[in-house]
């Protein structure tokens, strides 16, 4: 047991590619998880393990909870890198000279980015591991979000934004994946719930940071012949949480046990199974259970090889080929019903939340002299050209407000999602948004529009909570980060559609893109029945 527990503390393995890779292929075919017979029944036979029992075998306890936290301070990060714009435009819009139609094109740009990082870095998580595509994209997130605040001119500033997003879109459906793969079945809706909430934390971060900082004129200083505004310095702070995730995952975390057994590397996939059952059993006299690598899983020549081949054509049409494969798959057979609902939710929703949400503090800036943010039109048109100087605390706190209003939806997901089931949730919340939605625009005070977007908050994050549970267990293990980055795509072009309608018609019309997102989040919940039920189900 003295040596079990020195295994405590984690090892990146990414140093370990070469030790799997010398494994010859007649020990490959000889290799299984067997359990030694622990029931007086069982005698001195051996009990084969599938990966879901050894998941369950390992136990669940420390280890979850650290990763957990770490995991979830990935998620927050890339919550912060979305939403940190919006806080900013209201007093950057002066400094970069934006109209609303650049401020939509800049939010755009940084979906632009999500949406074609999350299908190639999901098409890398699936072929060359998890943690090493996480390591990357919050790395790019970080620097490129932190080199955007030196940007003076707007094009500079919305290629940097455009690079970040890449970035974020590489993080948000690999972290799901690579967290799920991780967690017992019958804990894995509540833990995949209790992850999401820290997109929630990431709001909450960026909001306090917002009203802390950008406020704070005197923080405000001459960086040769930059003038480095309080809002600048806020962006650095934002890709603080980005960057440190990197590092973490680096130093500490393990690839995922599920992706190694795909990709043949049994013995480090023991290893990460040996540490989490240490660590869930620490004071513990009870053995590891798992004499050895004996055999290979069941289903090896079907699952392992997607994952472990390598693009064999070296040309450019053997290349593209290859990358989408994994959209090819997820639309034939048993899975095209749901990938095509799937699609149709992800677009509306994404339209729908970001299009929305993205433009509450600038439309809560429009409220600061009463009435609702529509009945405001002609007096913003005439101001547009007014000082962002000095700031308006208000809007901030308001945002603060908001985005404090997705405790209770997180809190209501976890204690629900294992209960009621995913799909359930999923519809009923989209439907209840968009009821929400179409009262943003009926109200007439700013109080009312600010209770209103409280309500959306709220109930749409069951939405996005329920949807990234359903999202894990609906693939198999060799398409699940593509799928997700494939849908996060899909949703990313909703995201930019939503931020231009709202960049060209705020001004001019904006019952036409609040009263859009109403009815594509009722399109959505109506789709979302459609869907199979998932709860508790093995993953495959």
């Amino acid at each position: 047991m003295g040596d079990a527990h020195a295994d405590i503390v984690w090892e990146p393995l990414l140093t370990r590619n070469n030790e799997a890779s010398k494994l010859d292929s007649d020990e490959e075919d000889d290799v299984v998880f067997e359990r030694s017979g622990r029931d007086a029944t069982l005698g001195n036979t051996s009990v084969k393990l599938s990966y879901t029992e050894a998941i369950e075998e390992a136990g669940f306890g420390l280890f979850h909870g650290l990763l957990l936290v770490i995991c979830g301070w990935a998620n927050a990060s890339d919550a912060v890198e979305i939403l940190c714009v919006s806080f900013l435009l209201p007093t950057a819009r002066c400094d970069l000279h934006l109209s609303s139609s650049d401020m939509g094109i800049l939010m755009a740009s940084l979906f632009l980015g999500m949406m074609i990082g999350g299908y190639t870095w999901g098409y890398l998580a699936d072929r060359r591991g998890r943690q090493k595509v996480l390591i990357a994209s919050l790395t790019v997130n970080g620097i490129f979000g932190s080199l955007a605040s030196f940007a003076s001119r707007f094009w500079l500033f919305l290629l940097l934004r455009f690079i970040s997003g890449f970035g974020v879109g590489g993080s948000i459906p690999v972290i799901f994946s690579y967290f799920s793969e991780f967690q017992p079945r019958h804990r894995r809706g509540a833990m995949i719930s209790a992850l999401a909430t820290f997109w929630m934390a990431g709001n909450i971060l960026a909001a306090g940071l917002a009203w802390l900082v950008i406020p704070n004129t005197a923080l405000r200083f001459q960086l040769g012949g930059l003038d480095f505004q309080s809002w600048r310095l806020f962006m650095v702070l934002c890709a603080v949480p980005s960057l440190s995730s990197a590092l973490v995952f680096k130093l500490a975390m393990p690839e995922s046990p599920k992706f190694l057994i795909e990709a043949g590397r049994h013995a480090e996939a023991l290893k990460v199974f040996k540490k989490m059952f240490v660590m869930n059993h620490r004071g513990s006299m009870k053995p590891f259970p798992m004499a050895g690598l004996l055999n290979s899983l069941e289903d090896k020549h079907e699952s392992a090889s997607p994952v472990s081949r390598e693009v064999k054509s070296q040309n450019l049409a053997g290349c593209l080929r290859a990358g989408t494969d994994p959209i090819r798959q997820l639309f034939n057979g048993p899975l095209a019903s749901r990938s095509t609902a799937l699609t149709i939710i992800f677009y509306c929703i994404s339209f729908g939340y970001y299009g929305l949400w993205m433009w509450f503090p600038e439309l809560f800036k429009r409220t600061e002299a009463g009435g609702s943010p529509c009945a405001n039109m002609s007096r913003t048109r005439t101001e547009s050209n007014e000082s962002c100087y000095p700031v308006k605390t208000a809007v901030y706190m308001e945002g603060f407000l908001t985005a404090l209003a997705n405790l209770p939806g997180n809190i209501f997901t976890i204690l629900m999602m294992d209960t009621i089931g995913g799909k359930i949730l999923l519809s009923s919340s989209l439907l209840v948004s968009s009821l929400s939605v179409f009262f943003i625009w009926e109200v007439t005070t700013k109080t009312q529009s600010l209770i209103m977007c409280c309500v959306f908050s709220g109930v749409s994050v069951i939405s996005w909570n329920a949807l990234d549970v359903i999202g894990t267990e609906l693939y198999p293990t060799q398409l699940r980060s593509s799928a997700l980055g494939f849908f996060t795509g899909v949703g990313r072009v909703g995201a930019i559609m939503g931020n231009v309608v709202f960049g060209q018609l705020v001004d001019t019309n904006c019952a036409v893109p609040i009263l859009s997102v109403s009815l594509l989040l009722l399109t959505s919940g109506l789709v979302a029945l459609r869907l199979p039920k998932t709860k508790q189900a093995e993953l495959t």
